[in-house]
């Protein structure tokens, strides 16, 4: 479905236009069997193909950078191009130079003697390319969480296909435009189209299948793969929750998680969902998020590095949790003085005191800028709520002391962590991405997203010279004594 009322760029919907025309007609069974034909031809290619497919990615950003800016601005109704520029542009081309730098290193084998029993035998573990790749594409990132993905199946060798979001469709069109124009058809290809498009996309047969989105989507995904028993990753969701402890460094705890919170106005699968914070510092916690959403977003309402929410439907839905929410006793703290406008959905950063569980602020997936605060009056009755909750996709933790910090990261399970900050842990590319239980399955980034993509195949070479003989049929006495030596007896 494509969003009404979205706010139209001249040159993004001039591009969309023609992208769309061109492309629309893109079939996914006719593109994954020229994929799948292609690879048949070059199973293994080397590392030069590699690195020119990784240079022209590169390029694809680089040279249409604009144009990129302008798309997803467009399909928001309102995107800083700041936060594009470092929330997609700079993180996937920095993707793109790590697995440029690190990937004839990753796709080396590895090579070891056999056990002990089995020498001079070698052992050898051979990264093979998967085959064919499906890629299922969210709206909120839709730069980089399409090029993320791509980079490493490319630096595996694999075929791609892309199913873009049909929310972002200035962006969409365009990115299937670019890389029609940069990847030679059967090597990258994009498809655009609906939920039906969607449904038909995860059901084709491919060799591993990365979806991003939500867990109920993640549940239909994987019911498709399972019918050709095709291995997914999910990077799903969840409530991702900020811990702060006693011994934090409150100003600075309050400062990182509403910097966190209100990037791309809390449209990001690991913002922080909900804090637990000390009862006592509940109303701390409110005057000083207020006056830091008056220093990083002065005149909000206004304010073009403010990002509107990217639907009336996404807006009204937001609306509708904070409503209840209060209606079922809840106190909402407005950070910023932005009047009520569905035409151009700027949502003002708002707190929720007073919550409790039943509420649907507290059972569903915020994303975006709504963000409750929940009393504990001991850190390990914070610890308790974390672990009797599904297992969310990043976790967050404030504290200067060592033991708070190891008892809290011992004692919870989540896709990711990051201490003293948030979201930076997502940033990092010798670190793999990715949820668990609930929030997902599977992970990607770097060496970790080579790795699943690959067919990490096990090669066992036996050496001209060997004693395997002696244990052959029939089992006689040289049989025996040599099981009593491998038995320890």
């Amino acid at each position: 479905m494509i969003e009404n009322n979205r706010i139209e760029h001249p040159v993004s919907a001039a591009v969309a236009t023609s992208a769309a025309q061109r492309h629309a007609a893109v079939d996914p069974a006719h593109a994954f069997a020229a994929a799948r034909a292609a690879q048949a031809r070059e199973p293994f290619p080397d590392w030069p193909l590699r690195t020119r497919r990784l240079h022209a990615l590169e390029a694809l950003i680089r040279d249409n950078h604009d144009a990129i800016v302008a798309a997803i601005s467009a399909d928001f109704g309102r995107r800083p191009a700041e936060e594009t520029e470092l929330l997609e542009i700079f993180p996937s081309v920095s993707c793109i130079r790590h697995a440029l730098k690190h990937g004839r290193r990753w796709m080396r084998p590895r090579r070891h003697w056999a056990g002990f029993w089995f020498l001079p035998a070698r052992t050898e573990i051979l990264p093979q390319p998967l085959g064919v790749v499906g890629i299922i594409v969210p709206w909120n990132y839709p730069l980089y969480l399409a090029i993320g993905p791509l980079i490493d199946a490319l630096a595996a060798g694999n075929r791609v296909l892309m199913k873009m979001s049909e929310y972002t469709p200035r962006f969409s069109a365009l990115f299937a435009e670019l890389v029609a124009k940069h990847f030679p058809a059967g090597e990258v290809a994009v498809i655009n189209g609906d939920a039906g498009v969607a449904r038909t996309f995860a059901a084709l047969p491919f060799d591993h299948l990365l979806f991003t989105g939500s867990t109920a989507v993640g549940r239909e995904v994987m019911r498709a793969a399972a019918a050709n028993l095709t291995p997914v990753t999910l990077e799903l969701g969840g409530k991702s929750p900020a811990i702060i402890g006693p011994h934090a460094r409150f100003e600075h705890a309050v400062e990182r998680i509403m910097v966190g919170k209100l990037l791309n106005a809390g449209q990001t699968c690991i913002a922080p969902d909900y804090v637990l914070l000390p009862r006592e510092r509940v109303p701390a916690f409110i005057d000083a998020a207020r006056a830091i959403v008056a220093t990083l977003y002065p005149q909000l309402a206004s304010n073009t590095q403010y990002a509107s929410i990217a639907s009336d439907r996404h807006y009204a839905r937001l609306t509708s949790l904070r409503d209840a929410a209060v209606a079922s006793g809840a106190t909402a703290h407005a950070l910023a003085d932005v009047p009520t406008n569905p035409a151009t959905r700027v949502f003002p950063p708002t707190l929720l005191s007073g919550v409790d569980e039943p509420m649907r602020v507290m059972q569903e997936e915020i994303f975006g800028p709504l963000l409750p605060l929940v009393a504990y009056a001991t850190l390990d009755d914070a610890l308790a709520y974390v672990a009797a909750h599904p297992h969310p996709l990043a976790l967050y933790v404030f504290d200067d002391d060592r033991t708070t910090v190891d008892t809290t990261l011992a004692r919870t399970l989540a896709g990711g962590v990051s201490v003293n900050d948030t979201i930076l842990h997502i940033a990092q590319h010798h670190l793999p991405f990715g949820g668990v239980g609930a929030s997902g399955m599977g992970a990607y980034h770097g060496e970790d997203g080579f790795r699943t993509f690959s067919r990490m195949k096990p090669v066992f070479r036996q050496a001209r010279w060997n004693a395997t003989g002696a244990l052959n049929p029939p089992y006689g006495n040289t049989f025996r004594r040599m099981i009593k030596i491998l038995l320890g007896r």
